[in-house]
């Protein structure tokens, strides 16, 4: 079914409007991104402040609340979101998907629901992944018949890891097995039963509040079983459009790398006794640096907004037009080997334009690159790069999926 979404900018909100709502709050955002990352304090304040702007309804139709902006605006603004805050963009990533999925099923009255629900600041987080053996085809979480229930209802068992951005979520979206199929079932995060941890130990992307969560005996009516789960047979937007959230959050990684090295050169009058220059900034080999962080930072914006496009027309057909969908996946996964090297080395290269002065820990310009380190191997580069490999030689269909095994 076919999208009834405005997918140009010209019907929905204009980009001068949204950068006056929002830019104001990036700004208020980035001034606390080394304190939080000190105190390693979650950033539910700073998702309070995107709630209340009505952020996560950006691609919701304006006659439902929202802000009717096109795919290539959304991610124009999670670069930007990112540059000021790396884990907020990549915490709300699943909330897009699901209200794509819901854009998608319109005119459907529940998906309607659903939609002024996100306008008026509903936002869904995820648990998909499990530790150990739990692979998309072998989930060991169980949506069961619940024999108390008196309307057809279920109970949810099992243990999830990584469950990005739930703990700053009103919903969680949870993969689970009923009988063999794997499913995709809302649940209330403050629900019975359902037990949240913000133990999530990787060196960097720390506010993301991709801890563990629990559920005991949840109670999901009928009603919140919303169909095939992730990694379900067949082709789907979801994979290129999740991953490429993530190289939205590396090119805001390196746009804000960017101007956190730009002024510390700027303020610096120290040099080397045998630099070319008296201060740092008229250095051509610390201008040479910048340089090569700044091409970093407008590359991966560029490759990002140029797939958001493709995206833009895919959601025109309703997400069903296989030769686009092949065509993005495609796209998404070589542009992972052109951003990730790039924003990596900028995050490396970074330091050479100063002395030790430069890794002081006021400074936490380090967490850029442990970000970007951390966010790049979620979907390991290897793999991509092999499935683009067989893709072009052998004509092999792309995975359309990111964890799988067989039993």
């Amino acid at each position: 079914m076919t999208s009834t979404l405005p997918t140009s900018a010209s019907s929905g909100t204009s980009d001068e409007r949204l950068d006056e709502i929002f830019a104001p709050i990036f700004a208020r955002i980035a001034e606390g991104a080394v304190a939080r990352e000190d105190d390693r304090r979650l950033a539910h304040d700073e998702v309070s402040w995107l709630r209340d702007a009505k952020f996560g309804a950006l691609r919701v139709p304006v006659e439902l609340g929202g802000y009717g902006a096109s795919v290539r605006q959304l991610f124009r603004l999670l670069i930007d979101l990112a540059a000021a805050e790396s884990n907020l963009p990549q915490a709300l990533r699943v909330h897009w998907s699901f209200v794509e999925d819901q854009l998608t099923a319109l005119p459907d009255p529940e998906a309607e629901r659903w939609l002024r629900k996100v306008a008026e600041g509903t936002l869904v987080g995820n648990a998909i992944t499990e530790p150990g053996v739990g692979a998309i085809d072998r989930y060991q979480t169980r949506l069961t018949s619940d024999p108390d229930s008196s309307d057809g209802g279920f109970r949810l068992d099992g243990t999830k890891y990584y469950s990005t951005g739930s703990l700053y979520s009103d919903h969680i979206l949870v993969a689970a097995d009923r009988d063999g199929e794997r499913v995709s079932v809302l649940v209330d995060a403050d629900a019975e039963g359902v037990t949240q941890h913000d133990d999530w130990d990787g060196f960097g992307q720390r506010l993301t509040a991709s801890g563990t969560t629990e559920f005991t005996g949840v109670q999901v009516p009928a009603d919140r079983v919303l169909g095939a789960g992730y990694g379900a047979p067949g082709r789907t937007y979801a994979t290129s459009y999740l991953q490429l959230v993530q190289l939205a959050v590396l090119a805001g990684i390196a746009a804000r790398a960017t101007d956190d090295v730009v002024g510390w050169v700027r303020d610096r009058t120290r040099t080397f006794t045998h630099s070319t220059a008296d201060l740092p900034r008229h250095d051509p080999l610390v201008q040479q640096v910048i340089g090569r962080v700044s091409a970093a930072a407008y590359s991966a914006r560029t490759i990002v907004l140029d797939i958001a496009e493709k995206l833009d027309r895919l959601a025109q057909t309703g997400w069903d037009n296989e030769e686009l969908l092949d065509l993005v996946e495609f796209d998404v996964a070589r542009a992972q080997a052109a951003v990730i090297p790039s924003v990596l080395d900028a995050a490396t290269q970074l330091f050479e334009v100063g002395g030790a002065s430069i890794t002081s820990e006021r400074l936490r310009l380090d967490r850029h690159w442990r970000n970007a380190r951390v966010i790049s191997v979620h979907n390991p580069l290897i793999f991509k790069l092999q499935a683009v490999g067989d893709h072009i030689l052998n004509g092999t269909d792309l995975p359309y999926a990111w964890s799988a095994g067989t039993k």
